[in-house]
């Protein structure tokens, strides 16, 4: 007898990070931001170029979804549009109507726009905002049971929640509601130091370093009422973001001593500091947060997810130093990961579906859930634009890049599938050797285009990560800091003599391109049964050199998604200053290449045979 498999379509929208999510009969089969299709960073639009290639993974049409669920419940904004509406009802409906923020307006009307645009006819529901991050980040657990905590911006209302789960269930217990909010929070120092919000709290946390918490108290005493249990309020008169177009106020500029850096400006010992302070109060927040949910579960694991999920700094501190014995973050912690945590909850609570864990391993695949390219679709597609390569054996790889990497050359490596979430883990990343006391700055400055302060992070084989680092749990997804050991940190005549961002000239360790000013390293631990072919050229370095770790950042340029196809590859390359590009079985080295090939034709990738 056949069964008919039931499959379920999850999808976020219209705020940021919009991605799409495909299950069958609970199994994750794909998953993907729009923003790697659009090449348009962030992307918030409806995502129906990701949702095209998770039908097409799957080998399936629309017609044979069971479900659509769509991560957030739209019409829970009605309580404060009401309010809203109140304020404007003298000016007439019309004036109501237009001071309503657009993304509010669009997920209003999400249901008819999902059936319109993938002309589907079955039925879709609406999990909340935060329950859809819990699912997330319990469901794919490889825990039978968890607390679960979730914190980001906002979702409906709630910014801050927690429950636990338990097999095939979860229920949240407690919210901290809208304004109120450690993601906004954060968000506004980010803003205020000259990043871009939503993009450039990664840059934050790694400029924090640099400074001292200065300005920890100030924040404490003014900006937050933080209790004992992690509940907390906001001083609003200090932030603008609930009525205005900007995160701060000129209050804050005053508390802080000056106004608002600006994107390019000069970033002074002033905003270092600040930061350094944020990411103090952020901390401090999460581990109260954090043990009060122990407190109330019980229980020894805890998942995470919402965009302070990936504050992968007060992650390795929980770890460390919090009351959990476990812990497992979902990877893509953001908005693009509320697609898969809805299909979740559709698959377990909607259709009442039993959950299996297999003991010590989650179910998201090492995040390899987005397209693969075969040698045969990319040798097409070099041919056909007449780009030189060398064709090797898939077993030459490992040693070849490793031989490069100690040349000192950079590597992009695209292999396999692509990641879901904001982390390169091995599939689209760029490579090099992290003994280099140039590469950080060489990469930072002349590949990535971005800030020299940023740091690296190591991807390092699984079984000798505790001769490096002082972490003895697996951290596959890039989501935890962990110290660089005492034994693998060095000196030289400047250390302790630089200040400010002049730092990053410090040789610290043995592998200072991954070594930040703190002694820290953000750590991706890699094992051969995740991903084989990037395990085993991490390996041939260490057999042939010692090391057992390499620089992994991320394909792609500042400003833009991380690469997706061949021909995005293939341009990123091109227009940085990388050695050779690992793709597939081909090896492409910048040297035989012309020059004026900066755009080539696009490759189709679901057409090429």
């Amino acid at each position: 007898m056949t069964y008919k498999n039931t499959y379920i379509l999850g999808i976020s929208a219209f705020y940021h990070d919009a991605a799409a999510a495909l299950i069958m009969d609970g199994e994750i089969i794909a998953a993907a931001q729009e923003e790697r299709f659009t090449r348009k960073k962030h992307d918030p639009s409806f995502p129906i170029n990701a949702v095209d290639y998770c039908l097409r993974e799957a080998g399936i049409d629309i017609k044979k979804i069971d479900v659509v669920a769509f991560y957030d419940k739209p019409f829970l904004k009605f309580e404060r549009l009401l309010e809203t509406y109140l304020a404007y009802a003298p000016f007439g409906l019309k004036s109501f109507i237009s001071a309503m923020p657009p993304w509010i307006k669009q997920k209003l009307f999400i249901k008819q726009e999902i059936k319109a645009l993938l002309k589907y006819k079955g039925p879709v529901i609406f999990p909340e905002h935060h329950h859809s991050h819990a699912a997330s980040a319990f469901y794919p657990s490889p825990f039978e049971e968890a607390a679960i905590l979730t914190v980001d911006g906002v979702g409906e209302w709630s910014t801050v929640s927690y429950g636990k789960g338990k097999d095939g269930k979860l229920e949240l217990y407690k919210e901290i509601r809208f304004p109120h909010s450690l993601g906004l929070l954060y968000s506004a120092f980010t803003y205020y130091c000259g990043f871009k919000v939503n993009s450039g709290e990664y840059k934050l946390m790694g400029l924090a370093p640099y400074g001292e918490p200065k300005y920890a108290d100030i924040i404490l005493h003014n900006l937050i009422d933080l209790k004992s249990d992690g509940s907390f309020k906001l001083n609003l008169k200090y932030f603008n973001y609930c009525a205005g177009l900007t995160m701060t106020n000129e209050k804050f500029n005053k508390l802080f001593g000056g106004k608002r850096r600006k994107p390019e400006e000069k970033i002074e010992e002033r905003h270092m500091d600040i930061a350094s302070s944020i990411q103090k109060v952020t901390e401090m927040v999460v581990m109260l947060i954090a043990q009060e949910v122990y407190k109330v579960t019980g229980s020894k694991n805890l998942c995470l997810a919402g965009g302070v999920a990936l504050n992968c700094v007060a992650n390795g501190k929980l770890l460390r130093e919090g009351p959990f014995a476990n812990i497992w973050i979902q990877p893509a912690a953001s908005d693009a990961g509320g697609a898969l945590g809805a299909a979740l909850v559709a698959w377990h609570e909607y259709l009442g579906k039993d959950r299996k864990v297999k003991e010590g391993k989650d179910s998201q695949k090492a995040s390899l859930l987005g397209p693969e390219f075969s040698d045969e679709m990319i040798e097409k597609y070099l041919k056909a634009n007449g780009i030189p390569y060398e064709k090797v054996h898939r077993g030459e790889i490992p040693a070849k890049v490793s031989k490069m990497i100690a040349d000192q050359k950079v590597i992009g490596w695209f292999q396999g599938r692509m990641e879901f979430g904001p982390r390169a883990l091995g599939s689209r990343s760029i490579i090099g050797d992290a003994r280099s006391t140039e590469m950080q700055s060489v990469i930072n400055l002349k590949t990535k285009f971005r800030e020299s302060f940023r740091p690296f992070a190591p991807s390092v084989i699984w079984e000798k990560t505790n001769e490096y680092f002082d972490l003895t749990r697996e951290s596959p997804y890039m989501l935890l800091v962990a110290p660089v050991k005492k034994e693998k940190r060095t000196g030289n005549n400047e250390t302790g003599k630089l200040k400010g961002l002049q730092r990053v000239k410090e040789k610290r360790s043995v592998v200072p391109a991954i070594t930040h000013v703190d002694y820290s390293a953000r750590v991706q631990t890699v094992k051969r049964e995740d991903n084989e072919l990037y395990y085993d050229m991490i390996k041939a370095f260490d057999d042939s050199y010692g090391t057992p770790l390499v620089i992994n950042t991320s394909f792609n340029v500042r400003g833009e998604p991380i690469v997706c196809t061949p021909e995005d590859a293939y341009r990123c390359f091109m227009r940085t200053n990388m050695d050779y590009l690992v793709i597939g079985s081909f090896i492409i080295d910048k040297g035989a290449q012309d020059p004026s090939k900066l755009c080539v034709g696009k490759i189709d990738e679901f057409e090429m045979d």
